[in-house]
């Protein structure tokens, strides 16, 4: 794999995976702190509360995933590749 389809690679995911991420771990947080409030109207009946300090909890589980997958990209993409160990010994003559 050449080291521009690399980078291109690591972007991407970075802005795919990475920016959704880092958003899911601040609203996963804020949830988790259990100071997400709703307010929902549903055929004229109105209903108030807060969102379950668990669904911040799984939210933040995400968050780590989603973050983690542009990092890994990165590292398993643009890792120096071992170089090809070159035996320059003659070889035997054949028998």
């Amino acid at each position: 794999m050449s080291r521009n389809t690399s980078v291109i690679l690591t972007v991407v995911t970075a802005l795919l995976c990475g920016c959704p991420g880092l958003l899911f771990c601040v609203l996963g947080g804020v949830t988790a702190a259990g100071l997400m409030p709703y307010t929902t109207t549903f055929n004229g009946i109105t209903d108030q509360g807060v969102i379950p300090s668990s669904y911040g909890i799984a939210m933040l589980c995400l968050s780590l995933i989603l973050i983690a997958i542009p990092v890994v990209v990165g590292i398993v993409t643009l890792r120096k590749k071992p170089a090809p160990v070159v035996n320059n010994e003659p070889l035997p003559p054949a028998s």
